[in-house]
């Protein structure tokens, strides 16, 4: 394996670059506070509003996320999880889907926390079908899912068993990679031996910090990104195009996994936002949405980046897809 520079972010580095971006903020509302709305473009204003609005909704469970992971990092002793979780990896994978029932963690909020398992020793394929499954099988998301669909349809048991079941499909193909190191990017691959080879020194609340600040700076900047490209294509994307698609068995399926995977809407609001649709649209496409956005989306892209390679990301897209529309088709037929 090609070595790297360990990849260490001085909590201070992270602090100015913090301070920076809540200064352009401020500056940026003090001078154009005073424009009316109307003298930006209605392009402008709609890829302002979208952009910001996921940024918004996103922002608590990264920060959550961040904390849970300097939690497991500083906190959790390593042999915890060989105690508790079973040895056969099957099992121990599975064990792992259900972890969000204890940490009730969306999509985004999981990212800076898979990060974390896998510092303190989780497998990668272990990490991945925990990121997978946890934003669907945790209590918010289920409740949710519940209070919009009841038990109309099937969609909240096809939406909790889909995606167990996708998320150990994947991990285990994933568990089948001869060197499943080599789906972390090089520097988070650095990341890691820097905190094996030389683990942070300090009291347990500076190493917090320090661990902060590293999980902040490194998921910020891509959750920002991933915002903006998020807005972007719902601006380009006429939302009335993919409406139309909603009577049909198959298209309405894909119609809704590709609006799933552009708004990047969080997983434990997503079922309030697609009840709206549930009149429109067949329920094995509802299904797909709340399967398939809860996993994959351009916003989850964008961070999932920091941490695997692009290949990676391409074949969890990709088998996320294909299952998801298999159980959207499924329920479809049945229904």
């Amino acid at each position: 394996m090609q070595q790297t520079r360990p990849a260490r972010v001085r909590p201070t580095t992270a602090a100015v670059v913090a301070l920076l971006l809540l200064a352009a903020f401020v500056a940026l509302r003090t001078l154009t506070g005073d424009l009316p709305a109307e003298t930006l473009p209605t392009v402008a204003r709609d890829l302002v509003t979208l952009s910001a609005s996921v940024l918004i909704e996103s922002l608590p469970f990264i920060f959550l996320g961040v904390l849970l992971s300097v939690v497991v990092q500083v906190w959790v002793p390593a042999w915890v999880f060989e105690r508790y979780l079973p040895r056969t990896p099957m099992l121990r994978r599975a064990a792992l889907s259900l972890l969000g029932i204890l940490l009730p963690v969306c999509e985004c909020g999981n990212v800076p926390l898979a990060r974390g398992l896998i510092v303190r020793g989780l497998s990668v394929p272990e990490a991945i079908t925990f990121l997978l499954a946890a934003p669907i099988l945790n209590p918010v998301t289920i409740i949710v899912t519940y209070q919009a669909f009841g038990w109309d349809h099937g969609i909240l048991i096809a939406r909790i068993l889909g995606g167990f079941l996708i998320a150990n499909l994947i991990g285990w193909m994933f568990s089948r990679h001869p060197q499943p190191q080599n789906l972390l990017t090089p520097g988070f691959q650095a990341t890691c031996r820097a905190h094996h080879d030389h683990p942070a020194q300090g009291s347990r609340m500076r190493r917090a910090f320090v661990g902060f600040a590293e999980e902040t700076s490194a998921v910020l900047p891509a959750l920002i990104l991933g915002c903006l490209i998020a807005g972007i294509i719902q601006v380009g994307v006429p939302r009335d195009a993919l409406v139309a698609l909603g009577a049909n068995p198959v298209l309405s399926v894909l119609a809704l996994m590709v609006l799933a995977f552009i708004i990047g809407i969080c997983s434990n609001v997503d079922a309030f936002f697609i009840v709206s649709f549930g009149s429109v649209f067949m329920p094995g496409a509802v299904v797909a949405f709340l399967v398939f956005g809860a996993m994959v989306d351009v916003k989850m892209l964008a961070l999932l980046r920091t941490t695997f390679t692009t290949g990676t990301l391409v074949r969890i897209t990709l088998v996320a897809a294909l299952a998801a529309a298999a159980l959207g088709f499924g329920v479809n037929l049945l229904g």
